[in-house]
């Protein structure tokens, strides 16, 4: 039987962690790999509690128990078939979820005992279960003669296609890098998601079927060509539109939005870099990054493996408000990382010697106010209380707003203020034009990868039983 009580005798552990000395010399993740055993026994701490807490925190609803279990037996293959009955993309979640905001923070045994260690082990079932040669199998599927587009080949487009491969339809997926992943290639550094996974990731959905059409804008007239030829469009076009931080001179030399940085730094370290990329040298520099988020903890990481001599991350709220993984705080605190909190940035500070370059940033003192409707705290500044803090190169990484293509409003696209797609049609996902869909971030704003995964997922699921209602109807 079953030791229930084997979570007070093994502690949780996570694998093998780089040591930082190690780690901030490359781009390698900094997380090893669970073995065989030691992914059965932290599995085997689940205590499999009647109301699965971290099933339900989990924006995909996975499993998890179930696969916890499975793991324990020993029953890998199964546990890989199960944790893709929920999540296309299990492998890449196992990595960037925060977990500890999500099905760990949740977890039963979170409360003094150590949380299950999910993430590593549902990491742990993919990566191995891929080693031992298993793919999804699709012998069973019956081709539908149904084509679909996906503009995007992001987590939203990827999970779409997975679902859509699973009922039989062509799924071509359009994007205009020249890599899958959106993002999870091109904005998450290495050292969090090393891009061979996503390369893994592709040959598997080519090996489903999927058609990638790499390098493809989708201007307005392909988007014509598309809407003509298929059957139905999914839009996983993601927010790419930095949000402007509107603080005076910051268009001086010096100064660089988060996202180019970060786009560009990848493809360095791919050896990929063209001479439009954003390379800054960060070598002995000062650096500050302006922002609390994900994207300003990948800056800062990025920075430190770079070469700067200081790093600091300033955030308006405390350390408790900030919207960033506590995880990912804590490797760029590791790292060397200074953070300054309860400071807004009001101005880049030029050098006087070169008005054309920064030479640091205004700060003004902020407190924390009365929480909100949503639970969060208002940030109110301090009059007099400002202070300068020297800079070479300034990150700003105040978030990310949906980009609208110039050709939504030729098919009735309807949108809200912040521009985001308004779904929730006859059919979830399902946009004011009933041939187009769309999921991610393009419709709640810049959000998690597995909120994407969730939206790709139920938005394949509605635009397969639209186009096979349609045939069956036929």
């Amino acid at each position: 039987m079953k030791n229930v009580f084997q979570f007070l005798d093994l502690p949780r552990r996570l694998p093998r962690e780089l040591p930082v000395k190690v780690r901030v010399l490359g781009w390698s993740e900094i997380y090893g790999h669970f073995q065989g055993n030691e992914a059965a026994e932290q599995a085997g701490r689940c205590i499999e509690c009647g109301n699965p807490y971290c099933e339900w925190k989990c924006p995909v609803h996975n499993y998890i128990p179930n696969w916890l279990k499975l793991v324990e037996e020993g029953r890998l293959i199964e546990a890989a078939e199960l944790a893709h009955q929920t999540n296309p993309l299990p492998e890449i979640c196992g990595r960037v979820c925060p977990q500890d905001r999500l099905c760990e923070g949740d977890c039963t045994l979170n409360d003094g005992f150590g949380a299950v260690t999910i993430g590593a082990v549902e990491k742990y079932i993919v990566d191995e279960a891929f080693k031992q040669g298993w793919r999804p199998d699709l012998s069973g599927v019956v081709e539908s003669g149904k084509r679909v587009a996906i503009v995007g080949a992001g987590p939203a487009g990827l999970s779409c296609a997975d679902r859509l491969r699973r009922r039989g339809i062509a799924a071509h997926v359009f994007d205009r890098y020249e890599e899958i992943g959106g993002l999870l290639s091109f904005g998450i550094p290495a050292f969090k998601l090393e891009k061979e996974v996503v390369a893994t990731r592709r040959k598997v959905l080519e090996s489903m079927g999927v058609k990638f059409h790499l390098r493809t804008e989708v201007d307005r007239a392909k988007a014509t060509e598309l809407m003509r030829d298929f059957d139905a469009v999914f839009l996983g076009t993601g927010a790419y539109s930095s949000v402007d931080g509107r603080l005076p001179n910051q268009d001086v030399k010096g100064v660089y939005s988060a996202l180019p940085f970060l786009v560009g730094n990848i493809r360095r370290v791919l050896g990929t870099a063209g001479p439009d990329d954003v390379l800054p040298e960060l070598s002995g520099r000062r650096v500050v990054v302006l922002g609390g988020g994900d994207t300003a903890m990948d800056c800062v990481r990025s920075a430190i493996r770079l070469g700067a001599a200081s790093v600091t991350c300033v955030y308006r709220r405390d350390e408790e408000d900030m919207p960033g993984s506590r995880r990912e705080v804590n490797n760029a605190r590791d790292e060397g990382v200074n953070f300054l909190f309860n400071r807004q940035p009001v101005a880049i500070e030029v050098d006087p010697s070169r008005s054309d370059r920064a030479a640091g940033v205004r700060l003004a003192r902020t407190e924390s106010g009365e929480p909100d409707a949503q639970g969060r705290r208002a940030c109110r500044v301090l009059e007099g209380a400002e202070t300068s803090l020297s800079a070479d190169i300034v990150l700003m990484a105040f978030g990310f707003r949906a980009s609208p293509e110039a050709w939504f409003d030729d098919y009735g696209l309807e949108r809200d203020r912040s521009d985001l797609l308004q779904v929730g049609g006859r059919l979830p996902y399902q946009t004011s034009n009933p041939k187009v869909f769309a999921g991610g971030d393009n419709v709640r704003g810049a959000d998690l990868v597995v909120t994407a995964v969730h939206d790709g997922r139920e938005a394949g699921d509605a635009i397969a039983r639209m186009l096979l209602a349609d045939q069956q109807a036929a």
